[in-house]
């Protein structure tokens, strides 16, 4: 009966059976360690049930894209809805292929590569005197950030808006990869190291 099934050399693992990572380049070296897209990491859907928080950094080795679904399960009406998650972010790759004929896993990486801060400021305040000291930013840091604002601006673009989670989702994901000021995380990035620059 399964004789047929174990014969058949194991399939290589594509993110909804469509999107390949083998040619997934992270173009920026120090999140290299960060943005967990090696083959290893791959994954048919991003929804491993993993226990990514148990441990300090572990979440850096949870796969990239499942990270991304995760950040959309936001705002209490949403949250624990995985499955929701997972289908926004189908829905999103699909539009981001359709727009820009690209791996949309590239896509994001890139997104989330470019909209993380680099520089950002502290308060550093004593007796009551409030300064803003600008301070360098940690990879893992960039990545969580960079996560944040992308499913923000998504989340934000789509409220009261005739425009699909998903489709406000892919618009983010292109703009910000190409840098275009057009993305909600791309402004707020300008704008956190516009000011930090300003308190060094």
């Amino acid at each position: 009966l399964f004789a047929g099934v174990m014969t058949e050399p194991a399939t290589e693992i594509k993110l909804f059976n469509r999107w390949s990572y083998d040619d997934i380049v992270v173009t920026d070296l120090s999140l290299h360690d960060y943005v967990a897209v090696k083959p290893r990491h791959a994954q048919f859907l991003p929804h491993s049930a993993g226990r990514f928080n148990n441990k300090r950094f572990r979440k850096a080795q949870c796969p990239i894209i499942e990270r991304l679904t995760n950040s959309l399960m936001m705002h209490g009406r949403n949250n624990g809805k995985k499955m929701m998650a997972v289908r926004i972010i189908k829905h999103a790759f699909e539009i981001i292929h359709l727009l820009t004929d690209l791996n949309p896993i590239q896509v994001a990486v890139d997104a989330i590569i470019k909209s993380g801060p680099r520089e950002d400021s502290t308060r550093i305040g004593s007796a009551g005197v409030v300064r803003r000291q600008a301070v360098d930013v940690s990879p893992l840091r960039r990545v969580n950030l960079a996560i944040a604002l992308l499913t923000t601006g998504a989340r934000e673009s789509s409220f009261r808006n005739i425009k699909t989670i998903a489709e406000c989702l892919a618009d983010e994901l292109i703009n910000a990869a190409k840098e275009s000021s057009n993305s909600y995380a791309i402004k707020k990035k300008d704008e956190i190291e516009r000011v930090a620059k300003a308190n060094r």
